[in-house]
C-alpha cells in the first residue's frame, strides 16, 4: 500500500508562495535598479543573477510540497533531499550557462541579482507569517 498522499492544494495556496513571489518582486526591482543606474547590461545581468535563484527554488518548493500528511512523511523527507539536490544542480547548471552564453555580462550586477535574491530567501520566516500549524 502506498502511503504517499498527493497535495491537492494549489501552488498559490503553499506557504512557499508568497516567498517565492517576494523573490520575483526583488527580482524585478533589482533589474530595474541595475538598468537605470548602470546601464542596460548591468540590467539584465541582475535579472539572469535573480532568475538563477528564483528558478531552483521554486524548483524546490515544488518537490517538497508535493506531498501532505502524516502518512506521506517519509516521502516528504525524501523530497527535502532530492529537491535540495537538485535545487544545487539546477543553481550551478544556470550558472555555467549563464557565464558561458550571455556576452557581455557584468559580474558584479550577476551576484548583485543573485545575492540579493537568496536575502528574499533567507527572511523567509518574517514573510510568511502564518505557517499551517495541524
Amino acid at each position: 500500500m502506498d502511503a504517499r498522499t498527493p497535495n491537492k492544494t494549489p501552488f498559490i495556496r503553499l506557504p512557499a508562495f508568497p516567498v517565492l513571489l517576494s523573490q520575483a518582486a526583488m527580482t524585478g526591482l533589482v533589474a530595474l535598479a541595475l538598468w537605470f543606474f548602470q546601464g542596460h547590461i548591468a540590467g539584465y545581468s541582475g535579472l539572469l543573477g535573480g532568475l538563477i535563484a528564483l528558478l531552483p527554488n521554486s524548483y524546490f518548493a515544488y518537490r517538497v510540497y508535493r506531498y501532505s500528511g502524516a502518512r506521506s512523511a517519509r516521502a516528504i523527507v525524501s523530497e527535502l533531499y532530492s529537491g535540495e539536490a537538485g535545487k544545487l544542480i539546477l543553481t550551478a547548471a544556470l550558472f555555467v550557462w549563464v557565464l558561458l552564453a550571455v556576452k557581455p555580462l557584468e559580474f558584479p550586477s550577476l551576484f548583485a541579482g543573485y545575492i540579493a535574491v537568496l536575502a528574499v530567501g533567507a527572511s523567509a520566516l518574517l514573510i510568511v507569517r502564518r505557517f499551517l500549524k495541524h
